[in-house]
Formats: C-alpha cells, structure tokens, sequence
C-alpha cells in the first residue's frame, strides 16, 4: 500500500491491484471504494497513516460492487457502524441479488493469457473468492452533492455495471473514475487513460464508452482510477484519449 496527497485533503491509495481514496474534512473522511477482502488491513493504515482512525470514515461511497471495492464495506459497518452508499442503481448488485463480474470460468478460460495467472494467483489470496454481499449498502441520501467530507458528487458512468458511478470534487478539480476509466492494469502493459481490459468488459464496448460522457465537461484536471496511477490533465482530454 502506497499512498498520496495528490491534492489538499485528496488521498489516492494504492493497494496490491486496486485503487481507493480518501477525502478529508476537518476531523472527518470519506472512504471511496474499499479493495479487496484481503486489503482490509492496508485500508485501516492508509487511514492511520494520514493521521486519522477507521471511526472517522462517515460513509463508504463505491463506484460499483465488484469484489475488488467492497473488502472494507462489511468490516466497516460491522466494525464501526459506517453506512454505505451507491448508485440507486447498483444497490441490487452490492446486495447481490445478481451478480455481474468476472465469472470464474471465464477467468479459467484466460489464464493462458499474459499476466493473467499470477494476477489471479494473487487477487485469490485476497480474497477474490469471498461473498461480499452487503445488505446494508443504501442508494444515495439525496440528488447531487453528498453531505460528506469532500462534498463529492456522484457521476452516473453506467456501462461496466448497471449502476457505476464516478465521483466529482470539484473544490480540488478531481475525479474519481473507478472501473469506467483507468490508466492500466496488472494483466496489461499499457499505461494512461484506457477502459478496463477486455478481459473485465461484461457489455457492448461501445457502452463503455457513452458511458464516459458525462465526464467530459466536468472541470477536473487529476484522474484516480481504479487501476492504474494517477493521471494529470483535463478530463475531457483522458476521455478523448480512450475514444480516440
């Protein structure tokens, strides 16, 4: 785990395959995304590490309910009482009434791609395997700014699943663009602004991209994926990068 204040009280943290941020307000934080089950422990010290406790987190925002976002959901609530928050829309997948992601077979059928077997090897020891159905996980409180540190805003980016959403802050000029859109991946070479790899796409392409374009006139210019590094520069030229 590795971790950045890549603008004033904006962390970008960096686990073993996946990206979370924390904003901060005063005494209070905001926990986008959570990583895997196994990254619960590195979640924890990338909040003691920015001088804080896990008690301080006032919610959990998730950008979608793949495995690889909700390690923290259920020991935070469990643990400390936090509440989660999605996309009205992806609340039935956190709850996992259907589940849409990477099914096992699939990744099976793909290992003998590069980078694919370690990869799994690793995400396997993180608990990929686990069932993280979060009954607790709730839509939003209310339409466009949440009452939380950051101020973050939801950005409907449906298309990787139903309900994805990215998250604005605009005091800071950041976004927080999950799976919509990253800047790499560790069964890939390529790095920059990029959709998740095929490997990870359970649609049409072309819906991956619409859902993209309500990023476009956000006035941001520091990208945080969920894979990949940070990212510096316009938004809406990330996206036009991916669109080509």
């Amino acid at each position: 785990m590795k971790y950045e204040e890549v603008a004033k009280d904006v962390f970008f943290v960096q686990g073993s395959a996946v990206n979370w941020v924390l904003l901060r307000d005063g005494s209070g934080l905001t926990l986008i995304d959570g990583g895997y089950p196994g990254d619960i422990d590195a979640v924890e010290a990338s909040i003691r590490a920015i001088g804080h406790q896990p008690q301080d987190v006032r919610a959990v925002l998730l950008t979608h309910a793949h495995v690889d976002h909700m390690g923290a959901v259920n020991p935070f609530h469990s643990r400390y009482g936090i509440p989660t928050y999605a996309d009205p829309a992806e609340v039935s997948h956190a709850h996992r009434d259907y589940l849409d992601q990477l099914a096992p077979a699939k990744l099976i059928s793909n290992l003998w791609r590069p980078g694919v077997l370690p990869w799994a090897v690793g995400i396997i020891r993180n608990g990929a395997l686990q069932d993280v159905a979060a009954p607790h996980v709730q839509a939003f409180p209310g339409d466009g700014t949440l009452d939380l540190p950051g101020q973050p805003v939801p950005v409907p980016t449906h298309g990787h699943t139903a309900g994805h959403s990215a998250y604005y802050v605009p005091a800071a000029g950041v976004v927080i663009t999950g799976d919509a859109l990253v800047t790499g991946h560790k069964i890939v070479s390529a790095t920059g602004p990029q959709l998740i790899p095929p490997l990870f796409q359970h649609g049409d392409p072309m819906d991956l991209l619409a859902a993209l374009k309500p990023l476009v006139d956000l006035d941001a210019d520091l990208v945080l994926p969920g894979h990949g590094g940070l990212h510096r520069g316009p938004i809406r030229e990330a996206v036009a990068a991916v669109q080509g």
